[in-house]
């Protein structure tokens, strides 16, 4: 079975992106809304192909998500990867990847689902245990099938930056995970059955 083409959305530092680089995972597109972020200077430090899609650019997010899914379709993607995107992917993005595109979201999902402030959330609300969550993208936000999630532990005197960092350090080991399940299932049959594995 020949590797996934990968094109990873990306809007913040791009550290699941390197990340995914550094395993030696075929990146072939990385999209980005923001032009100055981290992920993008990586991506032209790096040569690989990248996608800027400023919603300054577009009437609409419709209009955006349809140039987005037309560039990755022209790329040749098989599996769309978001890390750390923070927009909401419309139906021209859904449809286009229908079960071929994956989400990395910092919390136990449902819980703390829809927003890009997932661990300050579960700071506030006092929380033992969060941890990070890789679904399927459909049209209801962060709330597709759930291929791998992995429970992380809050400590005593935790601020968002340290939790982040342990969150993160799970991201980068269930995120290749996801990736290797949904592509072993796309190889084996088009239809993606929902199933939740707890590492």
């Amino acid at each position: 079975m020949r590797e996934p083409r990968l094109g990873v959305l990306s809007s913040g530092k791009g550290s699941n992106l390197r990340n995914l680089f550094s395993r030696g995972y075929r990146v072939s597109a990385v999209g980005t809304n923001r032009p100055g972020c981290g992920a993008a200077a990586f991506a032209r430090q790096q040569g690989l192909r990248l996608g800027e899609f400023s919603q300054r650019r577009y009437p609409s997010s419709l209009a955006r998500d349809e140039a987005l899914s037309s560039w990755l379709l022209q790329v040749g993607v098989d599996i769309v990867v978001n890390a750390g995107y923070d927009r909401i992917l419309s139906e021209p993005m859904t449809r286009a990847f229908a079960g071929r595109m994956l989400n990395i979201h910092p919390s136990l999902l449902p819980s703390f689902g829809g927003g890009m402030d997932a661990v300050e959330r579960a700071l506030q609300h006092g929380v033992k245990i969060t941890g990070c969550t890789v679904h399927l993208v459909t049209e209801a936000v962060d709330a597709g099938p759930i291929l791998v999630q992995v429970a992380v532990p809050v400590l005593p005197g935790d601020d968002t930056q340290r939790l982040l960092q342990r969150i993160q350090a799970e991201e980068h080991r269930i995120l290749p995970q996801a990736i290797d399940l949904l592509w072993a299932r796309l190889g084996g049959s088009p239809q993606i059955v929902q199933e939740t594995t707890v590492v």
